[in-house]
C-alpha cells in the first residue's frame, strides 16, 4: 500500500474532527503526558474517524494500545523502541514506522524492517528541543540512497514552501505539525499541503 504524501501530525483527535473532512489521508496522533483512559479514548475515535474519511491512522509511541483498538500502524521513537515488544507489534499485524537522526539509528532501525523511515529534523524545528541539529537534504538523499524501496519521511521544520524540495531530495512523505498547527488558517494551510504535494 502506498501511503499520501502529505503526513500531518496532530496532538489531539479534535484536530483530526476538525481538518480530515478536508482530504487528508495519512495522519499521527502524537498524544504526550495524558491520563491513559484520556489517551485511549482519544485513539479509539482517531480510529474511527480515519475510518470514515479513509484515512491510515498511525498510532505515536502507544502501541499496547494501537493493538487492543485494531489500529493499523504504530510509530516509535528511537527511545520507545528500548521498551516496546517489537514481536508482539508484528504478530498483531501492525505496520511500522521509525524516526531516526544519525547512522547508527538507522542501522537500528532497518535491522527492524520498518514500514517507514522518518528522518529529521530536515530543518530546525521548535516542536522539541532536540540534540540533533537540521539535518538538511542532503542527508534526506543519503538515506534515500541507504534505505532502497522503504518509504522516508521528512519530518523538521517543514512547511508548503520546503515539500517539494524534500521530495526533489528523495523524501516519499512529508510530516508537518506547526506549519499547520500554527497557522492562523489551519483549514487553508491543509489545502495549500494537500494541492502542493497531489
Amino acid at each position: 500500500m502506498r501511503l499520501h504524501p502529505f503526513y500531518p501530525i496532530f496532538d489531539d483527535v479534535a484536530w483530526l474532527r476538525r481538518l480530515l473532512p478536508l482530504g487528508i489521508r495519512l495522519v499521527q496522533l502524537r498524544i504526550k503526558d495524558r491520563p491513559e483512559a484520556d489517551t485511549r479514548a482519544q485513539l479509539a475515535e482517531a480510529r474511527d474517524l480515519c475510518a470514515r474519511h479513509g484515512a491510515v491512522l498511525v498510532v505515536n509511541d502507544y502501541w499496547r494500545l494501537a493493538i487492543e483498538l485494531g489500529c493499523d500502524w504504530v510509530h516509535l521513537g528511537q527511545e520507545d523502541l528500548d521498551t516496546a515488544d517489537i514481536a508482539a507489534i508484528r504478530a498483531a499485524g501492525l505496520k511500522l514506522g521509525i524516526s531516526t537522526h544519525d547512522r547508527a539509528e538507522l542501522g537500528r532501525a532497518l535491522a527492524l524492517n520498518p514500514d517507514y523511515v522518518a528522518l529529521g529534523p530536515v530543518y530546525p524545528t521548535i516542536l522539541k528541543k532536540m540534540k540533533w541539529h537540521e539535518q538538511g537534504l542532503g542527508r534526506l538523499t543519503e538515506w534515500r540512497g541507504l534505505i532502497g524501496a522503504t518509504p522516508l519521511v521528512a519530518i523538521g521544520g517543514m512547511s508548503v514552501e520546503r515539500a517539494p524540495g524534500a521530495i526533489e531530495a528523495g523524501a516519499d512523505i512529508v510530516s508537518a505539525v506547526t506549519d499547520i498547527t500554527l497557522n492562523p488558517d489551519p483549514e487553508a494551510r491543509v489545502r495549500a499541503w494537500l494541492e502542493a504535494l497531489a
